[in-house]
């Protein structure tokens, strides 16, 4: 069977490798990978090289390749890795909204933690243990419903890619302010009182009722972007609803 499974894939699932004469190896896969993580972590991607690795674990760049194949593949074992099995969904009241609706806040947790991770360039669909367990989670929660697979794949894909898109639009607008010496709460204030002196109410009607609404005056929320992920997601949510009420008919 090992013959069959790419090698990429095989050391993302820790698959044992072939035996090879010479000397033992001094690392392995997974202090590779969380070596990785860790500058990501700290530094950001562009802080994650094989230079930077190697240094931090006391080895040359070349022995790296020992372990990985390519950066390319060390960005997929590290996405892997940081993401994490997927929690325990609620099994109870709600369903599968309230199950979903976990699922989703929980990988916004996820990304919360590891800033870098709604930055990682997409190479195919999701292949390591970790981001299958997330799959199956997602689709064990539309398990009872009359959904075909075809629309639970869709969902599942709608819902990775809110979470993922909201996360990398928060991570943007910190680095974006990130000179101003403001918060979120601020530059929205700010914002919506540069606006409301500038939009001329007979051209942009709405958006001027927008601007002078108070909206933007609002006191800050622990989490300010909590409401708008919300607004979101209950939006998906009530999509997926429609959707299963529909297959039921069916």
């Amino acid at each position: 069977m090992g013959d069959e499974i790419p090698v990429g894939l095989a050391r993302l699932w820790r698959l044992p490798a072939e035996s090879r004469l010479g000397r033992p190896a001094a690392l392995d896969v997974d202090q590779v990978v969380q070596a990785a993580v860790a500058l990501a972590d700290r530094d950001g991607l562009p802080g994650v090289t094989l230079g930077k690795i190697a240094k931090e674990l006391g080895v040359t760049s070349m022995s790296l390749y020992r372990y990985v194949g390519s950066k390319e593949e060390l960005l997929v074992l590290m996405g892997d890795a940081a993401t994490g099995p997927a929690p325990q969904l609620p099994t109870g009241p709600g369903g599968w909204r309230a199950a979903l609706h976990a699922w989703a806040y929980a990988l916004r947790a996820v990304h919360a933690r590891h800033a870098w991770l709604p930055h990682l360039p997409i190479s195919g669909p999701p292949s390591g243990p970790n981001a299958i367990s997330w799959m199956d989670a997602c689709l064990t929660a539309l398990r009872d419903t009359a959904l075909d697979w075809g629309a639970k794949v869709g969902i599942l894909t709608l819902l990775s890619g809110y979470v993922r898109n909201s996360s990398q639009l928060r991570v943007d607008m910190a680095e974006g302010r990130r000179d101003s010496g403001l918060d979120q709460p601020q530059v929205e204030q700010e914002y919506g009182r540069a606006l409301a002196g500038l939009v001329d109410a007979e051209r942009f009607p709405e958006v001027a009722a927008l601007f002078t609404s108070g909206l933007f005056e609002q006191p800050p929320a622990d989490d300010p972007d909590q409401a708008d992920f919300d607004v979101g997601l209950d939006l998906i949510l009530d999509g997926v609803a429609a959707a299963i009420s529909a297959a039921a008919r069916a």
